[in-house]
């Protein structure tokens, strides 16, 4: 609480022009823009993942500049890579914060690095919103400054063990995962997922971060000869798994989570992709029928000319356009608690055939899980349940 004494000392200041009237905003905010920072891996194995949702929060923030800013400050948004690596999110973190002093942080990536960032977001009481990831400790317990977009981790491998069990009728079940939190998140999730259905895992394997050593794993799992592996990791190790499985002759379904970003999977699966089952979290990229897709795809057209609709891109132009109409919402000057305030306050937010449903005790917009299957060509096809 300021005292009164310390508010007439920084009147006197701003009128008698010692103070100047923007450094008494909230870090960040400008007379003329809102600085946001990004910390995610835009170098490393994981890049694709971070530069995908840079570019979808970007196409997002040029849209509403195109239409004159927020009451006339225009968004910026300043990104920082960490490699898919903790301790390099903690460093980045701390300078975003202590010295670009930026509005929040959007659009992160990763379980561990979320894990090791969002602590020193919260207690700066910074807004970190809309991480790539559907990680329970960013739910549960309810965490005020931490807003998310995606459905979690268990929606969705609860979503795998439903359709493979219903749909095709497996039961013999495997899973690879990475070999930290986003690993163990996944891990935990289906082992609910099978319990529920009195099942358990005929087998496991892990790997390391930023590594595609799958080889343990992979002769681990085929002594179980599983009829479906289900994958918790990013592309690169994933695809090198898919491809070491088949060459194998190993004959399961396979099925990899959203963070695994479907569209660079696809690029390094190449032509050995085929049947490939992904769970996502945000609607068919290439559906136009859906109001924000069409948003969207125009977005990144104006944005970048040759970039392709994507999975990730068009997660990060959601993050985009939940903090744009948060700010439009906002009475007066935009503050951190305010833009809080206005995603709580708002509740529904329609963003155009997908609706972001937040509350007092709720800090997560959708609850929706997509699939899609790889095709040999290297596109996607949307199903709403699984072929035999």
């Amino acid at each position: 609480m300021i005292s009164f004494r310390s508010r007439l000392f920084v009147a006197s200041a701003v009128i008698f022009g010692l103070v100047s009237v923007e450094a008494l905003a909230e870090d960040g905010v400008f007379k003329d823009k809102i600085i946001f920072g990004q910390v995610a891996a835009l170098e490393g194995p994981a890049k694709a993942l971070g530069l995908g949702m840079r570019q979808g929060i970007l196409a997002a923030f040029a849209e509403a500049n195109r239409a004159g800013g927020i009451a006339g400050r225009q968004l910026e948004l300043k990104s920082v890579d960490d490699s898919y690596e903790p301790e390099k999110m903690i460093e980045a973190m701390k300078k975003m914060l202590s010295e670009d002093k930026v509005f929040a942080i959007v659009g992160p990536v990763g379980t561990p690095t979320a894990n090791a960032g969002q602590p020193i977001a919260t207690n700066a009481k910074v807004p970190f919103i809309g991480p790539f990831t559907g990680a329970e400790f960013l739910r549960n317990p309810y965490k005020r400054y931490v807003v998310n977009i995606r459905s979690s981790y268990f929606q969705e491998t609860e979503a795998w063990i439903e359709h493979l069990t219903k749909d095709l009728g497996i039961t013999k079940i495997a899973i690879l995962y990475q070999d930290d939190t986003f690993g163990l998140a996944g891990l935990d999730g289906v082992k609910i997922a099978m319990a529920k259905r009195n099942m358990s895992l005929v087998a496991s394997g892990t790997f390391k971060r930023n590594t595609t050593a799958v080889k343990s794993a992979l002769l681990e799992i085929l002594k179980a000869n599983p009829e479906a592996v289900v994958t918790v990791g990013p592309y690169k190790p994933i695809a090198e798994f898919i491809k070491l499985a088949r060459q194998a002759k190993m004959d399961a379904v396979f099925v990899a989570i959203s963070f695994v970003g479907s569209d660079a999977l696809a690029q390094e699966m190449g032509d050995s992709g085929a049947g490939v089952i992904v769970s996502q979290v945000v609607p068919f990229p290439g559906d136009k029928s859906v109001p924000v897709v069409a948003s969207y795809q125009a977005a990144l057209a104006a944005l970048a000319p040759d970039a392709k609709p994507g999975f990730v891109s068009l997660e990060g132009y959601l993050v985009g356009r939940l903090v744009i109409e948060a700010l439009k919402r906002i009475p007066g000057e935009p503050t951190r608690e305010a833009l809080l305030d206005a995603i709580t306050n708002t509740g529904t937010f329609d963003l155009g055939g997908i609706k972001l449903i937040y509350g007092p005790a709720k800090n997560q917009g959708m609850d929706q899980v997509f699939f899609t299957i790889l095709q040999a060509d290297g596109s996607f096809k949307s199903v709403t349940r699984l072929n035999k």
